[in-house]
């Protein structure tokens, strides 16, 4: 497999289809009834539109690493999104707004707000796919999340049929959601964020990054030295893409962290008194996020933990589903996922959620 951003083969045509495979993290995924390239938004909405006229289903993928397609693969036409760049729209007083095309690969775009000064993003540094899919998931890693700098999505409306500038406030931005995750009515063309001119970071939140950095939480670093420091914590735990690691082919998180009332809350602690006090953190109002990692591992999950075909839990994170063999099927991971899921629920009465979005395969 190459990279998730590799142009087809030329045995792959509107009606040769190609394996979906060789554009995922997780090298998982059937074959497409059509596959599409587009490289700029006239031409993503002109795609989606003539499929669309071919009474087609669609499927819009860009970078491939936070999606599971099943090995039927899809039998519509897949859009692959190779739109590039972005430039700045608005400046005022300590702020620049950017505009970034959808395709646009994810970690280019951290490292060249590093690199001018921009500060918003240096702690989402290293994660793969593209800045589309950012709003999808509201991405967010060590403190950050896109949400806190996204002031306007573009998309196309599939139900009007008409291009629209979405503001921050209407995209229903949610932990690891938003309205564009939960509907395919939505294809996003490009985003617009808005970052602060600066040396350095933010304050940094994450008490691990502040550990790894030297700082306490609540410091400000040099821009650089949170980027570099985030991707080497990224690194060492298998989620840094790599072509030589195994442990790499993944979606990254593949659960979320539960998000409990209070009363749940409690109700987890009497059942894990044996094990401690579960890793979690306050949420807005009397919720409580926990440590799904935690979960996972002390159900009896460990890391390396293996599944059929050569899928397992990586051996460096246990939120991380791996396609180690590199020839397994989707069949394959998504035993191995409702394994671990039901093995949690029935330890601790806590359900898992998956991150990834499911084509043509269920959890």
């Amino acid at each position: 497999m190459s990279d998730v951003y590799a142009e087809p083969t030329t045995a792959a045509g509107p009606t040769d289809p190609a394996t979906l495979a060789r554009y995922t993290t997780l090298r998982l995924g059937g074959p497409a009834g059509r596959l599409e390239i587009a490289t700029d938004a006239d031409e993503i909405v002109r795609k989606v539109r003539e499929a669309e006229a071919r009474e087609e289903a669609v499927l819009v993928l860009a970078g491939g690493s936070n999606v599971v397609i099943g090995d039927q693969g899809f039998p519509g036409t897949v859009v692959l999104v190779r739109s590039r760049g972005f430039r700045v729209v608005a400046e005022e007083g300590e702020t620049v707004t950017v505009r970034v095309a959808a395709g646009e690969p994810w970690d280019d775009l951290v490292a060249a707000t590093v690199e001018r000064g921009w500060s918003g993003l240096e702690c989402l540094s290293g994660i793969p796919g593209s800045a589309g899919a950012t709003p999808i998931q509201n991405v967010g890693a060590y403190g950050q999340e896109v949400a806190e700098t996204i002031v306007a999505v573009e998309a196309y409306d599939r139900t009007h049929h008409e291009v629209v500038r979405m503001a921050a406030a209407d995209c229903g931005f949610s932990y690891r959601g938003s309205i564009f995750k939960y509907s395919d009515r939505w294809v996003v063309l490009s985003v617009d964020f808005r970052l602060t001119r600066s040396p350095l970071s933010g304050p940094v939140r994450y008490a691990e990054l502040a550990r790894a950095l030297g700082v306490e939480v609540g410091d400000r670093v040099p821009l650089a030295d949170a980027r570099a420091t985030v991707r080497r914590l990224r690194a060492g735990k298998g989620m840094v893409l790599d072509a030589a690691d195994p442990d790499t082919w993944s979606v990254g998180s593949f659960f979320t962290n539960p998000v409990l009332e209070r009363e749940a809350y409690e109700l987890l602690r009497e059942r894990a008194a044996d094990l401690g006090e579960p890793p979690h953190w306050p949420g807005a109002g009397d919720v409580v996020k926990v440590s799904a990692a935690w979960l996972i591992d002390k159900a009896g999950f460990g890391k390396g933990y293996a599944g059929p075909e050569g899928v397992a839990i990586s051996g460096k994170h246990t939120l991380a589903l791996t396609n180690r063999s590199g020839a397994a099927s989707t069949a394959a991971l998504v035993s191995l996922a409702r394994e671990i899921r039901d093995g949690v629920h029935a330890r601790f009465g806590v359900p898992l959620h998956p991150e990834p979005v499911l084509v043509n395969c269920t959890i």
